[in-house]
This record gives structure tokens, sequence and C-alpha cells, in this order.
């Protein structure tokens, strides 16, 4: 995740460079941020899940026990957060159960990430109860368009309906909205809908080729459109920032966004604050995946993140996922080089270490190369330092090609 907000406050009120995601930590073992995939059950079926999740019971997922023995691992090798995903979490028989055991562990940071249909009434009178840091309500659209996203008639209204209930709690709230060429036309009544209903963070995902996303990458954006949408972003974060809100805009699945942003502070502030901004980004380091990130799946198979579902470091039904992620496998072993072992545009690009590689599961499913370049990354091959981009190899992009101006009509 790319905090967008929080870079662009190193403008205002430079702070000392810490590295890897602002944790505090140090040292040779980073732990990492765990997404928590509890069930594969879900009420909607969203054209990008990438979990493929449905409304049915689905075989082989942990035992209420088994999962209880995965929190008390996590809260012992002192994870910096948890995230608890589905499919739809509170589709899991004993979500509540492991909530509060979650609670009672006192991870650093709790968060859900939901659909947010059932959200409303007693369920968000329960989440406000157990005092998660931070809800994520998935929307991906106004009104008709959602519920065509989302696969449910009603989806969006009961969604909102969680959002507000949730806020009229003091729960922080966030929006998340998977941008694609069907509804980038609404990102605009997006934002201007985190406004309306006081929602705290607004989180852009750029589509990954993963599960039902993979079926449908032909929809993911094409490069200008996917430029637009950062100006946007850039410029509403600038505009709350200027006028003291505690609005946060964050990006997902797309380390370019960085490079995007590094090129709109030199711009409009100089190669001086591009530098220390730059630096606050390589300390960062990008894509996270099998370094800052991890994910157990709802059968509880450990992946380097939630997309890598073909890529299996081992299982938390037979070895700890403190074992397995201190463990040898080779693929986390090569995620955490620095730099990367890229090929293509990313490994010739000047900002690998800004970006880290971008997102490697998108190269991998375009390519069956985990190394090559991200067929994703919007720059220009100038922007990025390639003087002779005739000698790469470009891999075509695979979305919808559209006019080119940059504009959400």
């Amino acid at each position: 995740m790319f905090r967008l907000t929080q870079y662009m406050k190193e403008l205002v009120a430079p702070g000392p460079v810490r590295m890897r995601r602002g944790f505090g930590q140090s040292g040779d073992t980073v732990k990492p941020v765990v997404i928590w995939n509890l069930t594969r059950t879900c009420n909607l079926k969203c054209r990008h899940c990438y979990t493929t999740s449905a409304d049915v019971p689905f075989p082989g997922e942990l035992s209420h026990d088994q999962a209880m023995g995965v929190l008390d691992d996590l809260a012992d090798f002192g994870i910096p957060a948890l995230i608890l995903s589905g499919g739809e979490p509170m589709s899991r028989f004993d979500f509540w159960e492991l909530a509060e055991r979650a609670r009672a562990l006192n991870f650093r940071h709790l968060s859900l990430s939901t659909n947010g249909t059932k959200l409303t009434g007693a369920n968000a009178d329960r989440v406000a109860a157990l005092g998660f840091d931070y809800v994520g309500i998935s929307l991906d659209g106004i009104g008709a368009v959602n519920d065509w996203f989302r696969g449910v008639d009603g989806a969006f209204e009961q969604a909102l309906a969680g959002v507000r209930d949730c806020k009229a709690r003091g729960v922080k709230v966030g929006l998340r909205f998977t941008l694609t060429e069907d509804n980038a036309h609404l990102l605009p009544a997006m934002l201007d809908l985190c406004d309306a209903e006081g929602v705290d963070k607004f989180y852009l995902s750029h589509l990954v080729y993963a599960g039902r996303g993979d079926k449908h990458r032909g929809e993911d954006t094409a490069h200008a459109r996917t430029r637009a949408a950062m100006d946007l972003l850039i410029e509403r974060a600038w505009a709350a920032l200027q006028a003291g809100r505690s609005f946060e805009v964050v990006t997902g699945n797309n380390d370019a966004d960085a490079v995007y942003l590094l090129a709109w502070v030199e711009a409009k502030f100089g190669a001086e604050k591009a530098a220390h901004v730059r630096s606050h980004l390589e300390a960062w380091g990008g894509n996270s995946s099998g370094l800052g990130v991890a994910n157990i799946d709802p059968q509880g198979k450990v992946h380097p993140d939630t997309y890598w579902s073909d890529y299996t470091v081992g299982s938390v039904k037979t070895d700890k996922f403190s074992s397995l992620w201190t463990g040898g496998d080779a693929m986390l072993a090569q995620l955490r080089q620095r730099p990367r072992p890229l090929k293509g545009r990313c490994g010739a690009c000047a900002f690998q270490a800004v970006c880290g590689g971008n997102t490697r599961i998108r190269a991998l499913q375009v390519t069956g190369d985990p190394w090559a370049e991200d067929p994703a990354c919007y720059m220009t091959n100038s922007e990025i330092g390639l003087a002779d981009a005739s000698r790469l190899t470009v891999t075509p992009f695979r979305g919808k090609s559209h006019d080119p101006a940059h504009s959400f009509v």
C-alpha cells in the first residue's frame, strides 16, 4: 500500500526517514502485515475478486481451534498489523470469536476488510465495541455501477448503510475502489462521497490479475486513464492536506504511483524537495510482497501476498506461520532481495529503489516470469530514465484501448 497523503506531509512538515512502512522496526527480520482471508464464502460475486469467492460453503477451511492457534502464533511473532478479510469475513461461523480473541491479544493494529453489506445495526455495534482500528469497506462505483461490478442488486445501498452505521459509532472507515475502464469515470463521485459521508480514508486499488481479476484483465485501465486518476487523487489529497482535513488517500497494487508522485513533487516544489521525498520513498522500498506483507488463505496456506494463490510457502495446519515466514523459502528470499532480479523496463528503471519492481504477480500472469516487467506500469520510458528504449522487450498492455486524453468522460 502506498500512503500518498503520508508522503505529501513531508512537504509540509519534514520528518526523519524511517525504514519499512513506518512501523519502527529494525534488524534483519521484518515482521509483515498479515492479511488473513478467514473464509472464501461471500454474499457478493465481484468481477475482480482475487479469491473467486461465492455464497456457498467451501471445504477445507481452518477449524475454530486451528484458527485460534494461528492468532496466538501471530501475536507471539509480533506482527505489526492484522487484517481480517475474506470472502466476506463476517460470513465465517466463528468470526466474532476470532475477532474478540484478536482484540484480546492486543495486536498493534487490527483491521476489518469487508464488503460492508452486513455491517449495520447490531453488527456495527459489535465492531465498534471490539475497537477495530480501521474498517475498510469496498465500493466500486455509485449505485447500479457498483451493483453490476459486485454482482448483487442493492449492494451499494447496503454497503453505504454500513459506512453510515460505523461512522455513527465512531469507527474509522475507509472506502476501497478498484479502478477499471468500466468505473473510472466515477472516481470523482467516489471522492465526493467520501467528503459527504465523512469517510476517513480512500483506497484506490489498481486491478491485479488474480482470480476473477485475471479473467477480466481486459477491463484494466489504459495507462492514460490511470495517470488521469492519479492526477485527481493527488489534487484531492493535496487540497485536503492544505485545508487541514483529516482525510487520507492511499493506493494499492501499482507502486509506480510513488514514482508518479515524485515527479509531481519535483515539478511543483523543485529538486531539493523531491530529493527529500525520494529518501523517504526509498526507505519504504515499494512493493512489499513476501517482506512487509503476507497472506494466509482460508485453507491455511501461506502466500507472499493475497494475489500469489498459485505459490504456497506452506500451511499453518502443519507449521506455524512464524516458522514458515522465517524459513528458507526460495521465492520469499528472491522477493526480499533489493534490488530484485528484474527484467525488461523494470530491470532498467532508474526508480527500482522507489517502487521495488511493482506488482510481480501481473508480470507472472502475463509472461509466465515473475521477474518480467509489470505491464501496468504507466510511466513513460523517458520518465524512468530509459535513454535507449529500443533495446528493451516491452510487454504488451492487455487492457482496453481508448481515447488517450486525460479525462474521466
